[in-house]
């Protein structure tokens, strides 16, 4: 497949540090039987990702703007480009040596996310989306699933965790979807979720509490690969309120009226 000049920045950046937390997630399980445990060394190892991917792209373009997971955000001279990085998506799950993680990369332009590009390093899949080009993993074209009834489809889902997000309306979400579906899933990598729904293996996701970093790449790969994309209450602006539901055009219809259904009274 052909990729622009900026894409190929993109990618040549996210290759240069998933070799880095490669070999770094190579050393966590070594870790997890110390007392003190891997958490000091795998934030050094985030630290060290988001230093490689922001000096490729501020190298490559020192105009634009830049906004990620763990670093000071710079607003750019140029105004109208901004680089939005997860160095580390799923970091719990590098943590505990699961092999489920992901570094983030999307480029906005005047608050259109145009380019994408999501990396997990311990299987080499690269999810790869340019606006109006398609989105791809690897070299193969993607196409989001075609199932149209929730009792068919897998559906992702974000679950919050200690300190963050609402437990009980998640809950409740939860009961009403899982009456639905075939299946939930919760994976500890929103980025990895919305690239498996862009790519046909999950039907659906949905996630409260995100930063524009766990999500931007992804919302282009479902767009480019002919999903939809919306906030939870139903509104077009998912970075701006921090939620996300995603799915094919039916799909994504029946989960949002499923997940706005009144709590259950028993």
């Amino acid at each position: 497949m052909a990729r622009s000049a900026l894409l190929n920045v993109m990618v040549q950046a996210a290759f240069k540090a998933g070799k880095a937390l490669a070999r770094d997630f190579g050393e966590v399980q070594n870790l997890q039987v110390s007392m003190k445990g891997p958490g000091d060394f795998v934030a050094q190892a985030q630290r060290k990702a988001e230093k490689v991917i922001r000096e490729e792209l501020m190298k490559a373009r020192p105009t634009y703007g830049y906004v990620g997971n763990g670093a000071e955000e710079v607003e750019g001279t140029d105004g109208s480009h901004r680089w939005i990085v997860d160095p580390l998506d799923g970091f719990v799950n590098f943590q505990h040596g699961i092999p489920h993680f992901a570094i983030s990369v999307a480029l906005e332009r005047q608050g259109e996310i145009v380019n994408a590009v999501i990396l997990n390093p311990a299987t080499d899949e690269l999810y790869t989306a340019e606006r109006g080009g398609g989105a791809f993993l690897n070299d193969r074209r993607l196409r989001v699933a075609a199932r149209r009834s929730l009792a068919d489809a897998v559906i992702g889902a974000g679950s919050p965790h200690l300190g963050q997000g609402h437990h009980g309306r998640y809950l409740v979400e939860l009961r009403h979807v899982m009456g639905e579906v075939a299946g939930v899933r919760r994976s500890g990598s929103p980025a990895l979720d919305l690239a498996y729904v862009a790519g046909g293996r999950y039907d659906g996701f949905w996630e409260r509490d995100l930063e524009a970093w766990n999500m931007a790449a992804g919302i282009l790969l479902i767009r480019e690969s002919g999903g939809w994309i919306a906030d939870i209450d139903g509104g077009n602006k998912p970075l701006e309120d921090g939620s996300i539901i995603a799915g094919n055009e039916h799909i994504r219809k029946a989960l949002q009226e499923v997940l706005h259904r009144p709590v259950p009274t028993r």
